[in-house]
């Protein structure tokens, strides 16, 4: 049996379930929330739209999209007990362990256990609204120990920004955030895509399921890839992008923010981040223009050296650089990437319900058997 097993490590390339929602094409390049480009979406759409399109399967018409941009508005407050919690652990921990207990917080409060299709929808949407408020909580308190009520007569990305900030948001910031957003939306099965799915499986309530995506999202192999792409380039800005690829490669290290399991050749977000940032260096700051010079010159040389091995930049290489231009601190990445993809996680779980099965995969043992047991005293 053992010649003829085959394992896929990391489950790579294994197929789990049939999937309406994301078309991936590695290959060449191309991305589809129901079958809408990346680039229609985030050059015609909103996030709101989005989250719409993503939650029932198609685009809205105008009171379609009224009301439930009207319902997420509606859903925006957060609990006194939650922002309390938020202001006592600002500075003691991380703000993605932070974010996690503010939303299994906001489970708990949760009493309709019933799990129908209609209900878990408002669930989601729930979700969707309060994860956005607690993140833009968390970073008000975090930065400036300012907390913002939220604002429902503004768009879910503009009060997103208000809160974050204090101050209403510029046309042009909200447009990029908004396009951030977009982009992190939805990327189908992912590790925390996956992860959300697994505790559903066991018929689990949503908000417990979003929680698991939540804590997937933190590892810097998913989430925090971002975080980690940035301060290699805080750390590289002022020595020659060769010699720190030499000795990084040498190492056998990676270069942060290049290569993808899925896309072999560039990411389409890339693509949109990269035209977008460069749209931005005229009015940046100095910060941003060095990392984004920096990041310029190592794609450029990582594009050199990996053109046969078809690695190119992902996204996380270029998000953090249009984030600091808006001035989000960088430990805040992570959770707008969640505040971000929560209609992902929520349109997946929706969706495998409706041919739920408990995943159940297996180990293939390799270890000893029938070990005869010694007393304590004996061994």
């Amino acid at each position: 049996m053992e010649d003829k097993l085959k394992i896929n490590l990391g489950l790579e390339g294994t197929y789990f379930s049939k999937s309406e929602i994301c078309k991936i094409d590695g290959i060449n390049g191309k991305l589809y929330y129901f079958g809408y480009s990346i680039e229609d979406l985030t050059d015609k759409s909103n996030f709101e739209e989005v989250s719409y399109l993503l939650m029932n399967g198609h685009l809205p018409n105008r009171k379609k999209l009224s009301d439930f941009s009207h319902q997420m508005a509606e859903l925006r407050d957060i609990d006194n007990n939650v922002i309390n919690f938020i202001k006592r652990m600002v500075g003691k921990s991380h703000p993605m362990h932070i974010l996690s207990t503010a939303m299994d917080m906001v489970g708990s409060y949760d009493k309709k256990a019933e799990s129908d299709n209609e209900l878990n929808k408002t669930k989601a949407i729930n979700i969707i609204s309060k994860v956005s408020s607690i993140t833009a909580a968390i970073g008000s308190l975090s930065t400036n120990g300012e907390y913002t009520n939220p604002d429902a007569s503004i768009s879910h990305i503009e009060n997103f920004l208000y809160m974050f900030n204090g101050i209403k948001p510029n046309m042009e910031a909200a447009k990029l955030m908004d396009t951030m957003f977009i982009l992190h939306a939805e990327h189908g099965s992912n590790a925390s895509t996956f992860s959300s799915i697994v505790t559903a499986s066991t018929l689990s309530d949503i908000n417990s399921a979003i929680v698991s995506g939540i804590n997937t999202l933190k590892g810097p192999l998913h989430g925090g890839a971002d975080e980690r792409a940035l301060r290699m380039l805080y750390g590289i800005k002022e020595k020659p992008v060769q010699q720190y690829i030499n000795k990084v490669l040498e190492n056998n290290g990676r270069i942060m923010g290049f290569g993808h399991r899925i896309y072999k050749t560039y990411d389409p977000r890339a693509r949109i981040i990269k035209t977008m940032l460069k749209s931005l260096l005229p009015n940046a700051n100095d910060e941003v223009k060095i990392l984004a010079d920096t990041a310029f010159n190592v794609e450029k040389e990582m594009e050199t050296r990996m053109k046969d091995r078809h690695i190119y930049p992902n996204m996380d290489f270029f998000s953090g650089q249009v984030y600091r231009y808006l001035g989000i601190p960088i430990e805040m990445f992570t959770p707008i990437f969640a505040a971000s993809r929560s209609p992902g996680w929520c349109s997946h779980i929706l969706e495998y319900w409706k041919n739920n099965r408990l995943i159940r995969p297996l180990f293939y043992y390799t270890g000893k058997v029938d070990l005869p047991y010694k007393r304590i005293g004996d061994r």
